[in-house]
């Protein structure tokens, strides 16, 4: 009984969909506490906070697209593939993906955080559920479909 039940979980553990979400938890995380620090350490600088959240989302942003790419590449849609120019055309097409989300999210975060008044870590939260569906649907159906 306990080895079936150790067999049924090692197969969750290595569905796309649950990989999804624990590669999306690790990037959030590190997403957050980049952006969290930043934010906190700049304002504490002396940094006008409408100036310092920006400047931290955009350095978080940076880091956690790095760190999805290849999380999601090797741990979640099992892509191998190492031939330089799939890697270039993958990796930027994953980026532009990205770009495309985070500018949402980033448009998002100063209509909360400038126009509707709510706290820079509330926005934050409120943004990232948008960003993380998105950017699985393009990574699913476009950007890892082929793992060649």
């Amino acid at each position: 009984m306990l080895n079936r039940f150790k067999t049924l979980i090692l197969r969750l553990l290595h569905m796309e969909g649950i990989m999804y979400i624990i590669v999306g938890c690790m990037t959030t995380l590190v997403n957050f506490v980049i952006f969290h620090v930043l934010d906190k350490g700049l304002s504490a600088g002396g940094m006008n906070s409408s100036i310092s959240y920006k400047i931290a989302y955009v350095v978080a942003f940076i880091t956690a697209v790095i760190f999805a790419y290849w999380t999601n590449k090797f741990w979640v849609f099992d892509n191998h593939n190492m031939n330089p120019k799939y890697l270039v055309k993958e990796f930027l097409s994953f980026a532009a993906a990205r770009v495309i989300s985070g500018l949402l999210t980033f448009v998002l975060m100063i209509i909360c955080i400038d126009i509707c008044g709510l706290g820079h870590t509330l926005s934050w939260f409120l943004t990232t559920f948008i960003n993380l569906v998105f950017n699985y649907v393009a990574s699913k159906f476009f950007i890892f479909k082929n793992k060649g």
